[in-house]
């Protein structure tokens, strides 16, 4: 588990920069919208990119909470696809990464 230590670090990190960003989005998709209708149009078209914003943050909230399960569990650095490890350098540059390098192709 000390193995991954610092990725972990970085895992954490990158975890609670999302969730500060993905809250900041959330509470702006609450906001009401104008009484202005062409002033709704704007809102509403920034509300739907902020949604897929949202979506991708979340997606990536996710994946990095899977990643530190596995660490936490000891899978973390093992191929689900073939089982072999996954090198170093690869979980370095994608921490998330679920698959070896000649899987992942």
């Amino acid at each position: 588990m000390t193995e991954y230590s610092d990725i972990r670090e970085k895992l954490q990190n990158r975890l609670g920069d999302l969730l500060e960003r993905a809250e900041v989005i959330e509470d702006d998709l609450r906001h009401p919208l104008e009484a202005d209708s062409s002033e709704q149009a704007v809102d509403l078209a920034d509300d739907e990119a902020l949604e897929g914003i949202d979506e991708v943050l979340r997606q990536e909230i996710a994946q990095i909470r899977m990643a530190l399960l596995r660490i936490e569990n000891g899978t973390y650095g093992i191929c689900g696809q073939c089982g072999k490890q996954i090198a170093r350098k690869r979980l370095e540059a994608r921490p998330i990464a679920t698959r070896c390098i000649d899987c992942a192709e």
